[in-house]
């Protein structure tokens, strides 16, 4: 209990709070969204149990030094691969939003590639914390590509939202650990070749989605009415909004998806432009504050961690607001800590536990 205490008193506060006020925000942008007739709707006792797991997870979390997972990478590496395949089972893996990207356990329904972006995170921490000096040549390079594209590859099968995201942490994380520029390059260049054989084999619906984004003009393109819709939304809020539980583009469901990829809609037609602002600055300060852990950190292993998890946020949050005003294609990818999603949600929580634990390990107490 003193090692719990004395890591909660060296937690980063500032990032505990931002995380708590998203999650404010989170339950009641959903409560807006799916007030009917009085009655709140099943969407917000799922988000609040996510969150109230997800902290459980991370009391446990605290009372145990991060550096515990070092050394796992195999074991979590096969992990990986068995919860993407379990979407594939007979029974058990179904599909939704025309990817097959979900299992379904008794009455509820989970996203296993969410699971595994933790599990990603701390396998490539763990592999180039033994390789950083092999980053120097393109062959290193390489073959840490090699360690991530099985993973990548299932998941960009059915879902390319996600495939975009764990290319991202990625990403983040060799740069992080000190790549050559020049390297990166040519690396860089033999991606970009493949991307019209990987367009070859991509779902028929993405690639609709991308067309759509290079054809915005056309709204009978899957994904261009949805944009429309949420742009509209997005401009009716005006510079206050239209208050919570008062948003009419959402009450008359011409939002699509509104409680998950489109959450930011209800949030800049409810409380506009101001609102938006307040959820993009408190984004901000969280990816700065954790920015300041990478920098404090005492071992590489833990400034990898923390830099994977910069990756993963900064670009989801990125992308699904950029989405829903048009700048970027509709992949389907949520808004971190604010969109419906239990296995999201509770993914979050726990990535953001790791990262606070390797904060408050900084202060370079021993530990016994």
């Amino acid at each position: 209990m003193n090692k719990f205490s004395t890591l909660f008193k060296n937690m980063d506060k500032v990032i505990l709070t931002v995380v708590l006020l998203l999650a404010a925000i989170s339950i009641t942008t959903i409560a807006s969204a799916n007030f009917t007739n009085g009655i709140l709707g099943r969407d917000v006792i799922v988000q609040s149990v996510a969150y109230i797991l997800g902290i459980i997870a991370v009391c446990i979390m605290m009372t145990r030094n991060y550096n515990i997972l070092k050394g796992t990478e195999k074991y979590l590496y096969i992990l990986s691969l068995v919860l993407l395949l379990l979407v594939y089972v007979p029974g058990l893996g179904i599909e939704q939003f025309s990817a097959r990207s979900w299992i379904k356990l008794g009455p509820i329904t989970a996203q296993p590639s969410e699971i595994v972006k933790i599990l990603f995170i701390l396998i490539m921490a763990g592999y180039l914390d033994e390789h950083k000096d092999d980053l120097y040549n393109f062959k290193g390079l390489v073959k840490a590509g090699i360690v991530a594209a099985p993973i990548i590859l299932i998941v960009l099968k059915e879902d390319l939202g996600s495939a975009l995201v764990f290319a991202a942490i990625w990403v983040v994380m060799v740069f992080f650990a000190g790549i050559n520029i020049g390297v990166f390059a040519k690396f860089f260049a033999l991606v970009a070749a493949a991307v019209p054989v990987a367009y070859v084999f991509m779902a028929e619906y993405q690639r609709e989605r991308i067309e759509a984004f290079l054809h915005p003009e056309n709204l009978n393109l899957d994904g261009n009415y949805q944009v429309w819709q949420s742009k509209v939304a997005i401009g009716s809020g005006g510079f206050f909004g239209k208050g919570p539980f008062h948003g009419t583009q959402k009450a008359l469901d011409f939002i699509p998806v509104q409680t998950s990829d489109f959450v930011f809609s209800v949030i800049g037609e409810e409380t506009g432009l101001i609102g938006g602002m307040v959820v993009i600055g408190l984004f901000t300060v969280m990816l700065v504050r954790m920015a300041g852990i990478v920098r404090d950190s005492i071992d590489f292993y833990g400034a990898l961690i923390v830099a994977g998890a910069i990756g993963m946020f900064m670009f989801q949050t990125f992308e699904n607001i950029a989405m829903t005003i048009g700048l970027m294609p509709v992949t389907g990818i949520t808004l971190p800590f604010i969109s419906y999603g239990g296995s999201s949600i509770l993914a979050n929580v726990i990535v953001m536990g790791l990262v606070l634990n390797v904060g408050a390990h900084c202060k370079s107490i021993n530990f016994n």
